[in-house]
């Protein structure tokens, strides 16, 4: 498909939502994007997707990532293929340390000292 009739915010929302989803590994991640992007939403056919996907199981690392990376750069030109990737990876895991870990500023200030006072901790020997 033409990148003119697939909407970029469209496929961006896909991803991520795809990102955070996360079942099921790169196994699931791949059963999702086959029945979403070529089944459902026919961004790109069947021999498209399993030709990329036979080329990123010869190549080191995670599958699924670099299918999404195929996949955002067949749609939307070599810029967006990062954008799948990273929506895939990098920005649920971020989101979810973000979100579970912004009290830890504030809970580690009751309990350990400001480093100018040359004191140790009450549980430091």
């Amino acid at each position: 498909m033409k990148s003119s009739t697939i909407p970029f915010k469209e496929a961006l929302k896909f991803w991520t939502k795809l990102g955070f989803i996360s079942f099921g590994g790169p196994a699931g991640q791949i059963a999702i994007m086959h029945q979403e992007v070529v089944e459902r939403k026919h961004w790109i056919s069947e021999n498209q997707f399993l030709r990329a996907l036979n080329f990123c199981m010869l190549l080191p690392g995670p599958e699924a990532q670099q299918l999404a990376t195929y996949i955002g750069w067949r749609m939307h030109g070599a810029w967006a293929g990062l954008l799948p990737g990273h929506s895939l990876s990098s920005h649920p895991y971020s989101s979810c340390w973000r979100s579970v870990g912004w009290p830890w500023p504030i809970s580690i200030s009751q309990w350990w000292p400001p480093p100018s006072t040359g004191s140790s901790p009450w549980w430091w020997p």
